[in-house]
């Protein structure tokens, strides 16, 4: 029968830490493994794949559990961190072995989502940020770090939608926000998989505190900072030397694009598959080492604005491009460079081994390569790189104290190189000799006894012994040994001489053990001083890194330097090409268009078929600026462009439906950001805006828009459209020009010329566009039919946006003078619509987009002969012959109608 059972004193150790980490999964570990109790078990068990059992069967309430092996351990908790959970890290603080009562246990580590230290293969050249949010009044303070290579960065926000945007940017994963967090922030900082972490405000002064905000001067900053500090000292319970001091950045002292841009524009990653390849930073990554994919993503994620800091990185590029060899020898140098910011970082954190500093010492040994490399380009532009601080101490320290190959752990010897500390080397010597007189002593042994498969081994449980089989115990004398273990097969023995050999050998090897160790930690304490050398070395490898990959893909690509001006706002792009598209197709299949917007020129009006590349034409252009404001040669001809300060989209169909917004909000959202943030040194890119609504709101929406663009922001703005209508502006917007992508009908089939040419596009092409998609021929006979019904019934026109019916409806204005829209945002104007005919009773009508069937007149009977010709020639497809064959049909039609026949 079960029975009721109290808790034993370990379950009660357990309950008591698991009460202080309520919100993760503790890892308790008990001998070789980590257990899992309770809720913990059950959910562990589903996530991580594990059989569950339980504790205490016979009680009536089991306790469930299942454990892991503890040299597996880091395995099961990066499947943990990767879901968004946390881990609380319970180590045994004693040896079992010495412990007297309760095995001593304590949280060692809470590992998070926002500060794991074991970055997976594939997401070497990734950062994993953890942000801190701290609402002020008004405004927030931000900062944000990655616990792995040290970096720390802070600003203040002016609201809760920059700090969205800057965690978007961040891709940070968890956030640290303070006590009594308000419901509507907390909402909108937790949507999609960030965890929200709360940190209390102790009041305890910590070291790395004072040290990482020393040069702060704003208390919001110093706020904020010191929020994100303690949560990392508290989840870590470590030094945290590699830190590096605050810094304070501006998000506006870069070209600023929100999160739709980032995803609409493809930067970092493919908007459809969420993956690198596919996106402008997987096209631009020639990067040799994983620092330098890191800060190329940055890079691209924050162009600059300042017109001499771009001209810098790209007089540096156009250095590397002059020098193929040197350039090439570069490149093959940094492969052999690891990622000396983890490094450090693993260093500062206690959590390096003898592997890690073999790849630090062999980073550090490719240096001098790269200085000299450096040094023979003798140009000004690399002059920031020919004077680096080598950190050849380092190195030399690491070879000197670390054998060619260590082992993984740092705890069990075989670290320390022979040479390097006098009393490890006459441990190990010990131990040496020892093998000798052992082999020596079995020798002797079996010559003594005449035992020959006499053999003396060693096991940690007991010891050093002689081993003799059962059918060779008639020939051990008499007293010689003392038994020391019976076997099935076999007896064990000792010897006095061989008990005291095996104690001195034994304190030799755990006294070399122990003293390795200690070596190595001396070592590593060593480097540790030296952490920021390292950092700062490793920043300067990284740029290197990012302007190498810049100037390869500028020979490989033929990518040409812009030229930036600070002054002119003209844009003059000869032959610009989508780098992402172009590498797809083949340079030899994509066909490059040139973009002109001089001071006179805002904004560009597109028209042309679906599918002919005018969404294409935006990306480049938006790809281009920013690929150049990078510090990137860019894929042109030839390019002249102005410092843009944002980039705004509004490209695509898509909803938000856990926010309860359709596509058309989506749509009108992303428009009203542009329309209230941007400025005349913005770029806006608008595609189809208005498509998601009735015909007439879509239109009057879309003019009303494009005349608030030219009239209120003089913004260079990219607009396409499939409302030709909106063509008629150019005659009284004198910013806006019409250009249109080319395409034609070549035997009833529309081909694409993919190729932008002035002046606006003749028709859509869109039943064509439906029939290269494979539609039905009868839908689209008649598809074309209601085409031909609407068009004739309705003829929109565009009116001047000053010109109004006496009931406050924009008239029809078939003829607009060029100048006529001067006045159209005065305080007493409406914005301009787009208007039909208006019914004669003066109500307002929406265009149908399948208008009812025209009143049909009286038939007249018809002959056999006339129906027969009807009937061919309603079953002509009109849509996919060629005009000989249409001019055939209608010359034997006619024949037929005359014969009499």
């Amino acid at each position: 029968m079960p029975k009721k059972v109290t808790d034993t004193p370990m379950m009660q150790q357990y309950k008591a830490v698991k009460a202080q980490y309520p919100d993760a999964f503790l890892f308790y570990r008990i001998g070789d493994f980590y257990e899992l109790f309770f809720d913990d078990a059950i959910k562990g068990s589903q996530l991580l794949e594990l059989t569950l059992t339980a504790r205490n069967k016979s009680a009536d309430n089991p306790i469930p559990m299942c454990g892991v092996p503890h040299h597996a351990v880091d395995n099961y908790i990066n499947i943990l961190i990767d879901q968004g959970y946390k881990v609380a890290i319970c180590e045994q603080m004693e040896d079992p072995k010495l412990a007297v009562g309760m095995v001593k246990r304590a949280v060692i580590q809470l590992v998070t989502p926002g500060t794991s230290m074991n970055i997976h293969p594939g997401e070497a050249k990734k950062n994993n940020y953890l942000s801190a949010v701290l609402p002020l009044n008004p405004g927030f303070g931000f900062a944000y770090s990655d616990l792995s290579t040290g970096e720390l960065k802070v600003t203040v926000l002016a609201d809760l939608f920059s700090v969205e945007n800057e965690l978007s940017a961040l891709g940070s994963v968890e956030i640290v926000v303070p006590e009594n967090l308000d419901d509507t922030v907390a909402k909108a900082l937790h949507s999609g998989d960030r965890l929200l972490s709360v940190q209390k405000d102790d009041g305890k002064k910590h070291a790395e505190i004072s040290y990482v905000t020393q040069d702060l001067d704003d208390l919001a900053e110093i706020d904020v900072v010191t929020m994100l500090m303690r949560y990392l000292l508290d989840t870590q319970k470590r030094s945290l030397a590699h830190i590096q001091k605050a810094v304070t950045y501006a998000p506006a002292a870069f070209l600023d694009m929100d999160a739709d841009a980032r995803r609409n524009l493809d930067i970092v990653a493919n908007s459809r598959t969420g993956k690198k390849a596919g996106s402008l930073l997987g096209l631009l990554d020639s990067t040799q080492t994983a620092m330098g994919g890191r800060m190329l993503r940055t890079w691209l994620e924050r162009p600059l604005l300042d017109v001499s800091a771009i001209n810098e990185r790209q007089e540096q590029v156009q250095t590397l491009l002059d020098n193929f060899f040197e350039r090439t020898e570069l490149a093959d140098a940094l492969r052999k460079v690891y990622d000396l910011e983890r490094l450090a970082g693993r260093v500062a954190f206690g959590n390096v081994n003898g592997r890690d500093l073999l790849q630090l010492a062999t980073s550090l040994d490719q240096m001098p390569t790269i200085e000299d490399i450096l040094g023979r380009m003798a140009a000004p532009s690399m002059a920031p790189y020919q004077q680096l601080d080598l950190v050849g101490d380092i190195a030399d320290l690491i070879h000197r104290a670390i054998t060619d190959e260590p082992p993984i752990s740092v705890k069990e010897g075989g670290v320390i190189r022979d040479g390097y500390d006098e009393q490890l080397d006459h441990y190990r010597e010990i131990s040496r000799s020892s093998k000798t007189w052992l082999a020596n002593l079995e020798a002797s042994e079996r010559e003594k006894t005449g035992i020959h498969n006499l053999k003396i081994r060693f096991t940690s449980v007991f010891g050093y012994f002689i081993e003799v089989t059962k059918s060779n115990l008639a020939n051990v004398p008499e007293d010689r040994y003392e038994r020391k273990q019976t076997l099935t097969n076999a007896e064990r023995f000792i010897t006095p001489e061989l008990k005291a050999k095996e104690s001195e050998i034994l304190e030799a090897q755990a006294s070399s053990t122990a003293l390795e160790y200690t070596l190595f930690t001396k070592v590593r304490d060593d480097i540790k001083e030296q952490i920021g050398r390292l950092q700062a070395l490793a920043a300067k490898v990284a740029e290197l890194d990012v302007l190498q990959s810049f100037a390869q893909l500028a020979e490989n690509q033929h990518f040409v330097r812009p030229e930036m001006s600070k002054t002119s706002h003209d844009v003059e792009i000869v032959g610009g090409r989508h780098p992402v598209v172009e590498k797809v197709i083949g340079k030899s299949s994509y066909i490059p268009n040139d973009v002109f917007m001089s001071d006179g020129v805002d904004m560009l009006l597109i028209t042309g078929p679906n599918m002919s590349g005018k969404s294409t034409y935006m990306r480049q252009m938006a790809l281009i600026v920013i690929m150049a404001q990078a510090g990137s040669f860019v894929p042109a001809t030839s390019a002249k462009l102005p410092i843009f300060d944002h980039i705004f989209t509004r490209i695509g169909a898509a909803d938000d439906l856990a926010n309860g917004q359709s596509t058309f909000m989506v749509e009108m959202l992303e428009a009203n950001e542009a329309l209230s943030h941007a400025t005349n040194r913005s770029l806006i890119l608008f595609d189809e805006i208005g498509r998601g609504t009735a015909t007439y709101d879509g239109m009057a929406l879309a003019q009303a828009i494009i005349e608030y663009l030219h009239d209120h922001v003089h913004a260079k703005t990219l607009f396409s459209t499939h409302y030709h209508e909106l063509t008629a502006l150019a005659q009284s917007l004198p910013h806006l020009k019409n250009v249109h992508v080319g395409a034609t009908l070549e035997n009833g089939n529309l081909v694409f010329q993919h190729k932008m040419l002035a002046g606006p596009a003749d028709k859509s092409y869109g039943i064509h566009v439906a029939k290269l998609a494979g539609l039905p021929n009868e839908l689209l006979r008649r598809a074309d039919s209601i085409l031909q019904t609407l068009e004739g019934k309705e003829q929109v026109q565009i009116p001047a946006a000053n010109e109004q019916t006496e009931s406050g409806t924009t008239a029809v204005q078939p003829d607009v003078p060029a100048g006529a829209h001067a006045d159209a945002y005065a305080d007493t104007a409406e914005p301009a619509a787009v208007v039909a005919d208006t019914p004669a009773d003066g109500a307002d009508e929406q265009l149908e987009l399948f208008a009812p069937e025209p009143v049909k007149p009286v038939k007249t009977a018809r002959s056999k002969k006339e129906e027969a010709v009807l009937r061919e020639l309603a079953d002509f497809d009109l849509m996919g012959a060629n005009p000989m064959a249409a001019m055939n049909l209608l010359y034997g039609l006619q024949q037929k109608l005359k014969s009499g026949k």
